[in-house]
Order: structure tokens, then C-alpha cells, then sequence
């Protein structure tokens, strides 16, 4: 029998989520209104989360919750009775992607299916084999991994991938620009899309280029779906709970369109109007992304909604804007100009004759009023976009009703209750009814019976198939027919709905307060001269990102290798001091190996920062993302590590897409704000703007264990002032 694989479909508000149960959905995944990685969607209330859920499951369509973002330590009791919340409505699985909320939620609501976020940054086996081993069912891949990387990572569990839709430029859980630039953190579901903005590329003393650097395509795997329904895959993913109830619409009519077809075992296709369908509800250009080994994944020219080309501008008046189709045009239609990146709604429509018109075809002249009064200058030979298809929203906008199928089996003979079974799925009623008499007149026949029980009207059902056993001569009343058809649909309905389950309390384990008198100084450095200034200066920890340089240097106790974020596989290291960066290097080296854990894993929290020493950490650098109020809260400052000064590294980025080479490089916004760009070992970082700096206010910070200097670009004058610094104001 062949496997089936799960559609997985997003539904960011209430009135979505019947588009994606009747176009195809197998799984949904939404939020709540806290805790998830899409804060602006409209999300649900509990009391639409119980909706939600009921309505799911009368369809067979699984119901998967985001609580998908790093936790403080002030929300853990709120985010535990949530969760305790959605176990007792029967959610099918919670997404998560803080370590020790998902350590906490294994230990109270163990029945509670765990899904481990993209968020999580995974990529290897090391890490999804610590996931399986905690129990957690699936996890969802990085983006940048490929369908080979995902079918190499021998580990049993699920494995969900994202086939369509908006890709991020960084690898998810390690993107702070937006954090950093503006207070809205991705890793809590507040990010406010700096990738798709304008920046200028310098290099050197040289700009190269303005445009759209870090905007990337739409992702759309549908060209090669079959080579993914054949990989090891469990679950396909659409991006999209921000988006509009058309595009859900489309994308799942169209992925289940072609499962079916693999299921059928017929060759995949879909067609000019499927794929138009979904360049008009949204695209910024498709590409098939890292999933499949694309050769580029940015579209630099546009960020925005690009939707399919309509036609050219060939004329502008200060009253009308003239257009040669080609393609259709219709009333109530949105189009972009593309020279001037402006747009506007078809609201009248005149023809060659200067006539209204509700549509225009291919080859047509038609012009438009406008309004903006907008110059020849900024118009004419412009591309025209339709970015919005009135018509094609319509039909989108016509949802078809969803029924379950049944098959039935009838029974009766004289002087004998009447039987009548109902299978849906698992679920198996049988019901009887007023005893069958021998006909005076007009025996029944089988087709009437089978007329009459499959009137299920406006039930969830449909009779796919019925079986009738009737003995000859024999006669049933109609109303007596009728009256078992309904109450077998009634015991339908009470056995499939889940029964409730029993309440618990929950109380979290108490976290004992620790910390340390006087705070050590640790370092990380990027050249040898900064290297030689921390050793000269005899500070604690030095942490270095080149191999070279720590093994020269790896005599002095301090001295420790920053490890890459991403691994596919592992270097042997024996005895080394390692600042590991992903949970998998922490997994493959804690045995042989003094360990240290870095900022990139997201520990905002006393149950992470637990978790995650007892993995192997000597001590953990926490997030960055933490207020100065929320490090006040930290319990456990003892083998904590905060960051005082630096440049940080705001993007991860695989591969070279921005041609990165040896002389210095910076994305220039359009404030004037530089933002260094370094390519190394495959891995193109975007970092920080500008730099943290809590040295003049360092005292608030005693009772951690480690104050942390990034370097980046500091000479050895530089290096030594801040260094004063510090030391100067931790007296």
C-alpha cells in the first residue's frame, strides 16, 4: 500500500479555515493569539481554537497549534496551562521551538504530540536523533536543506518539509536583524521584513548596486513534486498564515490535485491555468529553493506581490492611461506598473472606442482613468501587472461543501427489527428500527430503500456505497425508513465525538536563584592581533572563529574554537574547548570535549539555560533578545553568559549570493546604516548596524557569571580601550 502523505496547510484566521478543509487540507497548522511565529495574522481565541478543532476533526483533517517561539521566564506558567489547555480539546500536535518548554511539556502532558519548529534550526541527525530520543513525533527541516541532506538524516521519525511559499534569506532562529534594527524579533513572531527592503552593496569604497539584495523568490516545488512524494517525507508544508484565504485556496487546490494523481499513480501534471492561479494570489517569481539545488533563490528587482503580466502601457494623458492587452482585463481587477512600482484598482474600464466595458481580451487597446496623474515619463512602455484577479477571487471564494463518505448495510425480513450499520472511516453504529411486515399491496423495492437512506441532506456525509439484504414480498413504511436513517446519523455523530478528557494540575519545578560575586570576562576575537590583546590582558575566555588560529594558540587554557552553525557532519575532536553554536555540536562533542554554548541557541529562560547545561554546557551565553528587565529575571546567573559589547552576527545566509569576496563589504539602507557582510566556509553573515554597548551600565549586570566583548572589526587600540573599559567599571 503506498504511503500517505500529509498536506499540511496554513490558516492564519477563522475564516480560512473552511477554504483548507474544502480544497484538500490533511493537517492545518494556526496559532493562538500568544506564543506563535506569525504575531500580526489575526490567529484564533481559545474559544475559536475549540472551534477549530471540532470542525477539523469532524472532517478527519488534523489541527496542529504554533507555540513556536523562544519563551521568557515571566510567560512559562501562562504558555504550560495553554498547552495544557489544547491537550484537553485534542489538538493533534503543538509546534515548538524553546528546548526547555519542550523538555517541560515531555515531563507534564507527555500524551501531548510534539513537532519540533523550523525554528529549532534542524538540519542534522545529531539534533533530530535527541528529539526522537525526548519522544517528540516529527521535525521541520531548514529551508536551506536539501531533499538529499533531509533523505540523508537516518533518524525515525517524521520528517515535514516546506514545498511552497515565502522563503526566508537567513536560516530560521538565526535571524536578529529585525530584532536588532527595530524591537520586533522573528524569534517571537514579530518580524518586520527587513530582507524585502532596499539596500545599497558596497564594496571596498565602491556601491555596485541598489535594489532588493536580501528578497527572496517564492518557493514552488510542484515542477518536481514527485521526486519529493517519493523521498522519505512524511509531511509537504505550504507557507502562508499570513496570507489571504484566495491564496490557501489555491496553492491547496493545487498540491492536492497532484497527490491524488500520485496516489492514482499517474503521471504529475497541472496546467497553464493552475500555475497562473497561483502566480495571481502570490509570487515574487518562483524558484524551487534549496529544497531542490536551485541556482538562485533572490529576485532583487521587486519584493512585493508580482502577479502575471497584462499588457504594456502605450499611451498617458492627463486623463487616461492606455494599455495594449495581453492578456485578459476585467472590472474590479488590480494592476501594478512596473516601471513606477505603483498600482491601482480597474475600477472603469473603456474600450478602443472610449466605451465601458466590463472586460477587455488579449490584443485589445483599453485605456484607464488617471486619477493619480501620473506623467508620460513615469508610464509609458511600462510592463503591466495584474496583481489581483476580481473574477478568479470569486470562484476561489466559492467553497465547495465537504462530506464524509460512508457505506451502509440494510437489513430486514418478516417480523424482524430492521438493521442498518454505518462505517465512516474506523467508525462503525448499527441501529434497528420498527419491525418489517409482509406486503398486502406493493412490496418495497431495494432501489426505493436505498433512495431513501441515502437522503443525508445537510449531514457531513455522503453514501458512497450500500449494501441491502431484503427478504421478497415484504413491505416498510417510508417514515420508518427515514426515521432509522436519522437515528443511525445521530449515533454517527455521538461516537465520533471525542470524549473529554480528565483535568490535571500542573506545577513547575522551582528554579533555585544562583550567582557568582564577581563576573569573569570572555571575548571572542576575529583577528590574531585581537587574539594576542585578550591574552595579554589574561581574560578568561577567549573565543576564536578560525581552526588555524586555535590550534596555534590552544595551549592557553582560555583559549577556545567558536564552532560553524550549520553541520551536515562533524569533525572529530578529542580534548578540544569547543563554543558550540547548534544543539548537534553540542550532541556529537559533549563526551570528549569542555563545551561551552553560544548565543544562536536561543536560551531566553531558566529551563532552557537548565536543559541546556545538562546537555554538557560548562556555561551558556544567553539570548541576546532578553530585555535588561528579563536578564534581571534570570534565576540562574551563575552559568550564565550575557554579551555587553559587539557586533553581532544579525543573518545567516547559505551560500554567496550577495559575491562576497576578500575586500570588505556592507548593505547600506536607505537611512545611510552599514551593515558589514563576511563570506565564510559556504556561509554568507549580515551583521549588526551597530553595535551593543551596556559598558557604562555594567554593574547591573554583576551576578553573571561571564561579561562578553564581540569584536568585529576593532584595531588593537581599539581592543585594549574597550577592554579598559569594562574593567574600569566592574570596580
Amino acid at each position: 500500500m503506498m504511503k500517505k502523505i500529509e498536506l499540511l496547510v496554513p490558516v492564519g484566521s477563522k475564516d480560512i479555515l473552511p477554504v483548507a478543509i474544502a480544497n484538500g487540507a490533511d493537517a492545518i497548522y494556526l496559532g493562538g493569539k500568544r506564543f506563535g511565529a506569525r504575531a500580526f495574522a489575526p490567529n484564533f481565541s481559545e474559544e475559536e481554537l475549540v472551534g477549530a478543532i471540532e470542525i477539523c476533526h469532524r472532517f478527519g483533517v488534523k489541527v496542529y497549534v504554533t507555540v513556536n517561539t523562544i519563551l521568557f521566564n515571566e510567560e512559562m506558567e501562562d504558555v504550560i496551562k495553554y498547552l495544557k489547555f489544547l491537550y484537553l480539546h485534542h489538538v493533534d500536535a503543538v509546534i515548538m521551538q524553546d528546548l526547555g518548554l519542550i523538555h517541560l511539556t515531555r515531563k507534564y502532558i507527555p500524551a501531548l504530540e510534539i513537532h519540533v519548529s523550523t525554528q529549532t534550526h534542524n538540519h542534522n541527525s545529531f539534533g533530530i536523533q535527541y528529539f526522537k530520543d525526548l519522544g517528540c513525533t516529527r521535525v521541520v527541516f531548514d529551508r536551506e536543506s536539501s531533499l538529499e541532506e533531509i533523505t540523508n538524516v537516518n533518524v525515525a521519525i517524521e520528517k515535514e518539509v516546506f514545498v511552497y511559499g515565502a522563503l526566508c534569506v537567513s536560516y530560521s532562529g538565526n535571524c536578529l536583524l529585525s530584532a536588532l534594527q527595530g524591537g520586533r524579533s522573528a524569534n517571537r513572531g514579530m518580524c518586520a521584513g527587513p530582507c524585502r527592503l532596499l539596500y545599497t552593496l558596497i564594496k571596498g569604497n565602491k556601491k555596485v548596486e541598489t535594489n532588493y539584495l536580501l528578497s527572496t523568490k517564492t518557493l514552488n516545488t510542484l515542477p518536481h513534486l514527485s521526486s519529493i512524494l517519493d523521498a522519505n517525507i512524511d509531511s509537504i508544508k505550504i507557507e502562508g498564515r499570513m496570507k489571504s484565504k484566495e491564496y490557501v485556496a489555491a496553492v491547496t487546490s493545487v498540491f492536492r490535485k497532484l497527490i491524488n494523481q500520485y496516489y492514482r499513480r499517474e503521471k504529475l501534471s497541472y496546467d497553464k491555468e493552475d500555475e497562473k492561479k497561483l502566480l495571481k494570489t502570490y509570487n515574487r517569481q518562483f524558484t524551487e529553493g534549496y529544497l531542490l539545488s536551485a541556482s538562485s533563490i533572490m529576485h532583487k528587482e521587486y519584493s512585493n506581490h508580482q502577479g502575471i503580466p497584462i499588457g504594456e502601457v502605450v499611451a498617458v494623458t492627463n486623463k487616461k492611461i492606455t494599455i495594449r492587452l495581453t492578456d485578459s482585463l476585467h472590472q474590479e481587477d488590480a494592476i501594478r506598473f512596473m516601471k513606477n512600482q505603483k498600482g491601482m484598482y480597474v475600477n472603469m474600464l473603456y474600450n478602443q472606442k472610449g466605451l465601458l466595458v466590463n472586460s477587455a481580451q488579449k490584443g485589445e487597446l483599453v485605456s484607464l482613468d488617471n486619477k493619480e496623474r501620473w506623467m508620460y515619463d513615469d508610464l509609458i512602455h511600462s510592463k503591466v501587472h495584474k496583481t489581483i484577479d476580481f473574477q478568479l477571487n470569486q470562484e476561489l471564494n466559492c467553497i465547495p461543501v465537504k462530506k464524509l463518505p460512508v457505506t451502509m448495510h440494510f437489513s430486514a425480513s418478516y417480523s424482524k427489527e430492521m438493521t442498518l450499520s454505518i462505517v465512516c472511516f474506523d467508525k462503525k453504529v448499527e441501529v434497528k428500527g420498527s419491525v418489517a411486515e409482509a406486503a398486502k399491496n406493493a412490496p418495497i423495492s431495494a432501489l426505493k430503500i436505498e433512495e431513501q437512506l441515502s437522503k443525508l441532506g445537510n449531514t457531513d456525509y455522503y453514501v458512497e456505497a450500500i449494501e441491502i439484504e431484503l427478504e421478497d414480498e415484504i413491505f416498510i413504511n417510508i417514515k420508518d425508513l427515514n426515521t432509522l436513517r436519522r437515528d443511525a446519523i445521530v449515533a454517527l455523530d455521538l461516537i465520533r465525538k471525542e470524549k473529554a478528557r480528565d483535568d490535571f494540575s500542573i506545577s513547575l519545578p522551582f528554579i533555585e536563584k544562583k550567582s557568582s560575586p564577581m563576573p569573569k570576562i570572555s571575548i571572542l576575537v576575529r583577528t590574531e592581533e585581537q587574539l594576542k590583546i585578550a591574552l595579554k590582558n589574561n581574560l578568561d575566555y577567549i573565543y576564536v572563529v578560525n581552526e588555524e588560529m586555535y590550534f596555534k594558540y590552544k595551549t592557553y587554557s582560555q583559549v577556545y574554537l567558536r564552532l560553524s552553525r550549520v553541520n551536515h557532519t562533524y569533525k572529530k575532536y578529542n580534548k578540544e574547548r569547543l563554543l558550540c553554536t547548534e544543539l548537534g555540536s553540542i550532541l556529537a562533542y559533549r563526551k570528549k570535549n569542555i563545551l561551552r554554548g553560544d548565543y544562536f541557541l536561543n536560551v531566553a529562560n531558566d529551563y532552557t539555560l537548565d536543559k541546556t547545561k545538562s546537555l554538557g554546557c560548562s556555561g551558556v551565553t544567553l539570548s541576546v533578545e532578553l530585555s535588561k528587565e528579563q536578564l534581571k529575571n534570570i534565576k540562574n546567573k551563575r552559568d550564565s553568559e550575557i554579551i555587553v559589547y559587539g557586533t553581532l552576527e544579525a543573518m545567516l545566509i547559505r551560500n554567496n549570493p550577495l559575491s562576497i569576496g576578500e575586500e570588505p563589504a556592507f548593505l547600506e539602507d536607505q537611512s545611510g546604516k552599514r551593515f558589514p557582510i563576511l563570506y565564510e566556509d559556504g556561509f554568507t553573515n549580515v551583521m549588526s548596524a551597530t553595535k551593543i554597548n551596556k559598558l557604562e551600565h555594567i554593574k547591573h549586570y554583576f551576578g553573571f557569571d561571564v561579561l562578553r566583548i564581540e569584536l568585529f572589526d576593532e584595531d588593537i587600540i581599539m581592543t585594549q580601550k574597550i577592554i579598559n573599559e569594562l574593567k574600569k567599571n566592574m570596580l
